[in-house]
């Protein structure tokens, strides 16, 4: 993938042309983005880019990595809204703009709009959507401190930190090169979740849902503090490895 990367050739064009000579520049090129790869830095940030929902986004330091466990909450959001004409949705905790991104262009007719407490998340976010032609509202804060206060929705989604923090996985592989406000809450990995869920009545629309993802061994207290909250229909879905990895329900 490096090399394919330096030259810009796809893969087949490189095995047709095995034994051709590689220019000075783009072998050193090469080795260096090598010696990184060999130091741990995450390929998505070598390449400067990562494949979600068969779109590319490009990511950086300053956003979490998207992952395909993410792709189960883009694919139940769509479910989610796929009968109504004209859904407003709200991502919170955009980061590189993946989720809300991916909704927008399943659903142009959509009115999505996605916040993030970090400027620079904003701005890899809102390269992404201009990049991919995608319609999205963005707004800079905490949460829902960062919306209008007349701002209510049919569906609200979210990949919050939810790791805790001290989870032996912060010090493991690509998690170690990510931005940790996007990955721990600095505490037991539920105090967004329970943030999101406590303030989900104020800015739903009647009848409306809100899914987040979290940790493999969350599901149980996601779907506790839904019910306490009065939300019905909560389940949650498990991801390609079966595990539970998204909860929601509709107020």
């Amino acid at each position: 993938m490096l090399l394919e990367h330096v030259l810009q050739k796809p893969r087949a064009w490189l095995l047709a042309h095995d034994t051709d000579q590689v220019a000075p520049a783009a072998g050193a090129a090469f080795l260096s983005l090598a010696a990184e790869r060999r130091q741990g830095k995450p390929m998505a940030h070598l390449l400067g880019y990562r494949e979600f929902m068969d779109y590319r986004f490009n990511v950086s330091a300053d956003v979490l990595i998207p992952r395909p466990e993410t792709e189960l909450l883009v694919e139940v959001a769509l479910r989610t809204i796929e009968r109504l004409q004209q859904p407003t949705v709200l991502d919170l905790g955009t980061g590189s703009g993946v989720v809300a991104i991916s909704v927008a262009l399943g659903r142009p007719e959509a009115i999505v709009t996605a916040t993030d407490i970090s400027v620079k998340a904003l701005i890899v976010a809102q390269q992404n959507c201009q990049q991919l032609g995608a319609r999205v509202q963005w707004w800079q804060g905490a949460w829902y401190e960062a919306l209008p206060p007349e701002g209510r929705f049919d569906l609200i989604v979210s990949n919050p930190p939810y790791i805790a923090s001290d989870d032996e996985h912060l010090f493991q592989g690509d998690v170690r090169f990510e931005p940790s406000l996007a990955l721990t809450d600095g505490a037991d990995g539920l105090s967004a979740i329970r943030l999101i869920i406590a303030g989900a009545d104020r800015h739903l629309l009647p009848g409306g849902s809100l899914w987040m993802e979290h940790g493999y061994d969350q599901a149980d207290d996601v779907q506790e503090m839904l019910r306490k909250h009065g939300f019905r229909n909560v389940q949650s879905l498990p991801d390609l490895a079966g595990i539970p990895r998204v909860t929601g329900g509709t107020l």
